[in-house]
């Protein structure tokens, strides 16, 4: 997915929009007792992250993060851990004036905490119900990196950020998986990085075997960028994908207009590849500031062409909302739907 770095912007997301589904403070989370508490301030100046010592991960079964929360209005289930789940978290490296270069400097702890209190929580926490999750902090490359007309720039911000999650998936591999089955999950830049890990260790390998399914979400899949893996058909296919990225309906980016391939759309209130319309009640909630609360039928979706169509979110307050550009909701606006699929394609996959 390297070939559409530039040319497949996300835009400067506003600030009352990064309020609505991502703020940078908790909402009330019950803590539980794990073996390591959280650690933002990485000890000394080593900028490599060594993946052996739980701080460098951002969720890890072995200790305590945002991602084992669960909004409260969600019935209480015993969670199990039939699968893991390698998850790449999207870009939180947004300093436009890039203090920290090209790349984030992985022992920042206010960039951490940053990326534990919004994508970890919001995002990652969908998979917690039956599967360890595993999420690395990562060199991420600056949002600048999908901006500047310097290709080999922004290529070598990439390709670090990308060193660090390859380095990180072999020594989960090394270390903790066993043979387990696998969900890889990502995010807006993490999509771009988990699309080189699929290609590397699963397409026409043998671990693709264990994969349960990916959902490489908010970047475009062209149609001709996997060799052997193929979209999910249908809600319980197994090692497969779904891939979707989500606008206002009526709307079409100019950046989409100018794509000149053709891309892999999941509706993710159907599972299909389809072009029909799928209605809000198909839509069991999603979540916005208030992770606690889940709001059934947030909106409905259909295909159009790359992209994803919805109406603006039904919720008190959508008047102010007037950005149709939906990427940092692209997990929120569906979040419960997710969660049930997970649960959907491990049970199928274990059944196989």
């Amino acid at each position: 997915m390297k070939n559409y770095k530039r040319n497949n912007l996300i835009g400067i997301i506003p600030a009352f929009f990064l309020f609505l589904f991502m703020p940078v403070i908790f909402s009330s989370c019950a803590k539980k007792n794990y073996l390591h508490g959280i650690n933002y301030n990485l000890s000394g100046d080593q900028q490599v992250p060594d993946y052996s010592k739980l701080d460098y991960w951002a969720s890890h079964p072995w200790k305590y993060d945002p991602a084992d929360n669960t909004p409260s209005s969600l019935p209480k289930v015993a969670n199990d851990s039939l699968a893991d789940v390698f998850f790449i978290h999207p870009t939180t490296y947004t300093d436009l004036t890039m203090s920290m270069g090209w790349n984030a400097q992985i022992n920042n702890a206010k960039l951490n905490r940053k990326t534990d209190r919004t994508t970890i929580l919001y995002q990652a926490s969908v998979f917690n119900e039956h599967c360890r999750i595993f999420a690395p902090r990562y060199r991420q490359a600056s949002i600048k990196a999908f901006f500047t007309n310097d290709k080999s720039v922004s290529d070598k911000a990439f390709d670090l950020a990308y060193i660090d999650i390859k380095a990180a998936f072999e020594y989960y591999l090394k270390y903790y998986n066993h043979g387990r089955p696998i969900i890889i999950a990502s995010h807006s830049q993490g999509t771009l990085h988990a699309g080189r890990i699929l290609k590397e260790f699963f397409e026409g390998k043998a671990l693709q075997k264990q994969l349960v399914g990916a959902y490489i979400i908010g970047m475009p899949v062209f149609e001709n960028y996997f060799q052997e893996l193929e979209p999910c058909k249908d809600s319980s296919a197994t090692g497969c994908f779904v891939t979707w990225r989500t606008f206002r309906e009526e709307y079409t980016a100019t950046f989409i207009k100018k794509e000149k391939d053709k891309t892999y759309v999941t509706n993710p209130l159907t599972w299909t590849l389809d072009d029909r319309f799928a209605p809000a009640s198909l839509n069991k909630g999603g979540i916005l500031k208030n992770f606690n609360r889940v709001i059934p039928h947030l909106v409905h979706a259909q295909k159009h062409g790359n992209v994803l169509w919805v109406n603006k979110p039904y919720f008190f307050g959508n008047i102010f909302l007037t950005i149709k550009n939906y990427h940092i909701a692209d997990y929120n606006l569906f979040y419960v739907n997710i969660r049930e699929n997970v649960k959907t394609r491990i049970k199928s996959f274990l059944g196989k």
